[in-house]
């Protein structure tokens, strides 16, 4: 007896229908898949026929063959089992077939029958939705990961009694509706800018690399507050749109770090990998291909702490995800694309000892140690980082709350709250999108060349200073155009409409940390 069962297939975060057939013939007991299956596939066969036998059911002594169409797309993933064990059963006659043809079916079977969690739903269902399908059955665990998902049916079941009972017996699933007012908790809370003594300068850089997404290095020695700073950038981040949130989720849904205390990633991610991370591990990889951290980071923040202690050969991996905004993976069989719109944030001591322009403490590495120190880090992956900000020890009085004021301390002005801070950043933001509402762009550090003639048009004074800058500190066209943009990116943050010279004076200043550096 011959049956179809509609399914899908992921290849990154794309997916296609795939249409699960199954033939059941005369001849010695056999169970067979076909269609370009990988050994997640292969090995449903043993966890189908327990799964069939404990629920109660007989399990056909014939030959089974399995074609998952179109045979020519390779097929990954537990979530086959399912669709595969429910064409097994409509064939032997433990299903009618009326009303199957109208649902795709996801999910993974444990041997007991019960329905388990997959990874890559929710690309998934888009994919079947897309693809015309208006009622999908899938594991319960992934009902509210996959409800954000508009204009689909959406049936959880829990076993495969349920879906037996459902079709035969009159058995109700209900489609499944996501709580009205339910909010998924936050993965954790990010600290306050409040908590952070001093470094008022150092805020305003990292305010205004929140204003555009642009890239940053900290540099500055132990104990300077780079981390502590940098933990609490996603804090003064906007809060994502609707559609920011299910493409960043459909990332994670893939990379299976999704659960049930988190189905939706609500919140800018903020992702700090270890230095020992591989180059798959950051920009993502594998014979099927899975979302690394730069994408991980999708919309959010990607912290790299200490950032001469990764290899370098990983760090070279940065350099087209900064440029090109995705990842794309080639395999024998396709490519894979994975976007990859992340702020890059990473931090540094200035020399091995860590204490190389620290007024409170000697340095003890000679110049030619401080150089090998920062030739770690090569120069078209520091062109590539927005900018360079210097981080010096907080003093006492700030640490404690005091500074002086007319040779006496004084009770400090209030520190800014996260909040403050956050209000400001997404004031610039609006700016910038309203001003590229008819552009392929969203933010100033998207801004390519020839946008940047048609939007940051610099007066007289402002292109002089730019042309003393470019020629004294060896700027490459890259780090010009940067400046430019980080100009308009702090005209933004003042409200002004054009940018002006000492907008792109404070640009100019966060460009030149490297080269100081490299002038020891």
């Amino acid at each position: 007896m011959y049956s179809q069962v509609i399914s899908g297939a992921l290849y990154g975060l794309a997916s296609e229908q795939v249409v699960v057939e199954t033939d059941l013939s005369p001849g010695l007991p056999a169970f067979n898949v076909v269609g370009l299956p990988d050994a997640t596939v292969r090995e449903a066969k043993e966890r189908i026929r327990a799964a069939i036998v404990n629920s109660g059911f007989k399990f056909p002594a014939k030959r089974i063959t399995i074609n998952l169409v179109p045979a020519g797309t390779r097929k990954e993933g537990t979530h086959f089992d399912l669709p595969i064990a429910v064409g097994v059963m409509i064939s032997v006659g433990l299903i009618r077939t009326g009303k199957t043809s109208e649902f795709a079916f996801l999910g993974e079977l444990s041997l007991d029958g019960s329905v388990n969690r997959i990874n890559g739903a929710l690309p998934l269902v888009i994919g079947l939705r897309n693809g015309g399908v208006k009622r999908i059955m899938l594991p319960a665990a992934n009902a509210e990961e996959a409800s954000a998902v508009d204009d689909v049916l959406l049936y959880p079941v829990k076993n495969l009694w349920e879906i037996t009972a459902f079709f035969d017996e009159g058995f109700e699933i209900k489609p499944y509706r996501k709580s009205p007012g339910a909010q998924p908790k936050p993965a954790e809370e990010i600290p306050d800018f409040s908590d952070v003594a001093g470094q008022e300068s150092v805020k305003r850089a990292l305010q205004i690399a929140a204003a555009a997404s642009h890239n940053v290095l900290l540099i500055g020695p132990p104990g300077s507050g780079k981390t502590m700073m940098a933990r609490r950038v996603a804090g003064i981040l906007p809060a994502m749109t609707y559609e920011e949130k299910l493409e960043v989720t459909k990332i994670y849904s893939i990379a299976g770090e999704l659960s049930d205390h988190r189905p939706m990633i609500t919140a800018r991610p903020f992702r700090a990998p270890h230095h020992t991370l591989s180059g798959a591990a950051l920009v993502g990889g594998g014979s099927n291909p899975k979302p690394g951290e730069v994408s991980l980071a999708h919309f959010g923040v990607l912290f790299l702490d200490e950032l001469p202690e990764f290899k370098r050969s990983v760090l070279e991996m940065l350099r087209q995800p900064l440029e090109d905004e995705k990842v794309v993976i080639s395999r024998v069989k396709g490519a894979a694309a994975f976007p990859a719109k992340f702020m890059l944030l990473a931090s540094m001591n200035p020399c091995p000892c860590g204490y190389f322009g620290d007024p409170t403490h000697e340095c003890s590495c000679t110049p030619w140690q401080i150089r090998n120190y920062l030739s770690k880090l090569s120069g078209p992956l520091l062109d590539r980082i927005d900018m360079h900000i210097e981080i010096l020890p907080v003093r006492y009085r700030e640490l404690i709350g005091l500074e002086m004021a007319d040779g006496a301390a004084s009770a400090r002005p209030e520190i800014r709250t996260s909040d403050a801070m956050r209000r400001e950043v997404e004031a610039a933001r609006q700016i910038q999108l309203e001003r590229y509402r008819h552009e392929e762009i969203s933010y100033n550090s998207q801004l390519t060349p020839g946008l940047i003639k048609k939007y940051c048009p610099l007066d007289r004074e402002s292109k002089r200073l730019l042309e003393t800058a470019f020629r004294q500190l060896s700027l490459s066209a890259r780090a010009h155009h940067k400046i430019i943009k980080m100009g308009r990116t702090i005209a933004d943050m003042e409200g002004a409409e054009r940018i002006g010279a000492r907008h792109i004076a404070e640009a100019i200043r966060y460009r030149s940390l490297d080269k100081m550096y490299r002038g020891l």
